[in-house]
């Protein structure tokens, strides 16, 4: 699968390891082109993953803000929930295409 904005591959993975989690594609850290995220200071806890880092995604000379998100340290109790380990896994949101 691959994660693509306006042309650009953000992240590509197999389908296999991907995750998905409430509707989003996870993408597995080592498939994710970091070139193109940028940390963002945005604050979000989710009650049950734990502690969100948002990344701003780069189109060319423009940042679309908090367009990406991955929790470094999720809560123990998700991993039970969702069925493995999610740490640092990146999702993507708005204008990033996730498609087979």
């Amino acid at each position: 699968m691959k994660a693509v904005l306006n042309g650009t591959v953000i992240a590509e993975a197999p389908k296999d390891d991907l995750i998905a989690i409430e509707g989003n594609w996870y993408f597995p850290p080592a498939s994710v082109n970091s070139e193109y995220l940028e940390k963002s200071p945005t604050p979000y806890t989710c009650p049950w993953k734990g502690e969100c880092q948002y990344f701003s995604v780069k189109d060319g000379d423009e940042l679309l803000k908090d367009r990406a998100w991955s929790y470094p340290h999720p809560y123990e109790g998700a991993f039970d929930r969702v069925g493995k380990d999610f740490s640092d896994y990146v999702a993507f949101w708005k204008e990033v295409q996730v498609t087979d």
